[in-house]
């Protein structure tokens, strides 16, 4: 058996997870499994002279259409290749394998499907299943549900990540965003499951569910609270936008209160401005005139390219103040880019929350 191709999200670096020696191991692997693959050629095709130029999300997609190419034409024959080769291909770069059956075969459920539940397990098939979804919801949900009991935790947070209604970088499903009762059975059956990576998919489903239906969430937790561990974190997780929103009802389950009689003074950045790669401080004085357990963040409006704004909120803590108490508080602001967020140069807005309430702000120039 061909030797194990392994990267793992360390190894991560945006497209240049794509490299030449990948690409090799891949053609390599396929030509053990497939002996008429035209190795070098597939090679020479995927590492044409566009290559450099193309990012992530593009060379991933042509390495498909390299092997749609290379491979049978008969769908079905190409696919028992690449699940074959699947085992041996794992980690975030082989979303190719899924992508594979997103492109050729939305007309072949019986044996997409299958597929998808394999690859899934050394990549992941969260995007690809959505398409499957948006086609035939009443049966792939049910298949859903199923992969909900699977004995693999990939196929089980398949379950729950593949059906989310606002999946980051995924294909949106409105049907559920106008209606999420298809995906609470997924949601029940996993509440507990012994798998973090399973319960924070699950978390995060409810997160979406409640930016369209808090109520439905809210719900949910009340029933949820107190039934296990795992699941209390859950129904803490899944909350979190209504917690930044002061959403009264999720403050009141975790005992938090709103920001009556809590003042936020001498909001300051320690520089008046900070360069595009750099770290600054600011700092605050917290006065709490009445007792109770305050969730406390800040707030930075990040200039994009288009000089528009977006916000983003950081926490800071949840604690419990006696009345009439004062505390002076300081955190770092670091404007490295990251692969997450691009820095702009602009004036950045900066605020205190209490409890979801913006109660100051002040700004702070951000230069290249």
């Amino acid at each position: 058996m061909a030797e194990i191709i392994r990267t793992s999200m360390e190894d991560f670096k945006l497209k240049n997870v794509y490299s030449r020696e990948l690409i090799t191991g891949l053609a390599t692997l396929v030509s053990t499994i497939y002996t008429p693959f035209q190795a070098q050629e597939f090679q020479d095709f995927v590492l044409d002279a566009a290559w450099n130029g193309r990012e992530l999300k593009e060379r991933m997609r042509h390495i498909t259409l390299a092997l749609r190419k290379y491979l049978p034409d008969k769908y079905a024959d190409a696919l028992q290749i690449l699940r074959q080769a699947a085992p041996q291909c794992e980690g975030f770069p082989y979303l190719f394998f899924p992508d594979f059956v997103e492109q050729y075969g939305l007309e072949y459920e019986d044996i997409s499907i299958p597929a998808l539940e394999l690859f899934t397990q050394f990549s992941s098939a969260e995007f690809v299943i959505r398409p499957f979804i948006i086609k035939k919801p009443e049966q792939i949900m049910a298949q859903m549900l199923a992969w909900a009991e699977h004995p693999n935790h990939h196929v089980r947070r398949l379950a729950s990540e593949g059906s989310r209604p606002r999946l980051p970088w995924g294909m949106a499903l409105k049907q559920f965003q106008r209606d999420p009762a298809p995906i609470l059975p997924i949601l029940e059956r996993l509440k507990a499951d012994e798998s973090d990576y399973v319960r924070r998919s699950v978390a995060n489903n409810l997160n979406d569910i409640a930016k369209d239906h808090p109520e439905v969430v809210l719900g949910i937790a009340k029933r949820w609270k107190g039934a296990n561990p795992h699941t209390d974190w859950i129904v803490r997780h899944s909350l979190r936008t209504l917690l930044k929103r002061g959403n009264s009802e999720a403050l009141a389950l975790f005992g938090l209160r709103g920001n009556e009689g809590v003042t936020v003074s001498n909001l300051h950045c320690k520089d008046s401005s900070v360069a595009i790669g750099e770290t600054t401080t600011f700092s605050f004085d917290l006065s709490v005139q009445k007792a109770g357990n305050i969730r406390l963040e800040y707030g930075v409006y990040y200039v994009k390219a288009n000089g528009e704004a977006s916000r983003k909120v950081f926490f800071i803590h949840e604690k419990e103040y006696a009345a009439n108490t004062t505390a002076h508080i300081t955190r770092k602001i670091s404007f490295q880019q990251r692969t997450t967020r691009k820095h702009y140069a602009g004036v950045h807005r900066l605020t205190v929350i209490v409890s979801g309430i913006e109660s100051a702000e002040t700004s702070l120039a951000v230069t290249a």
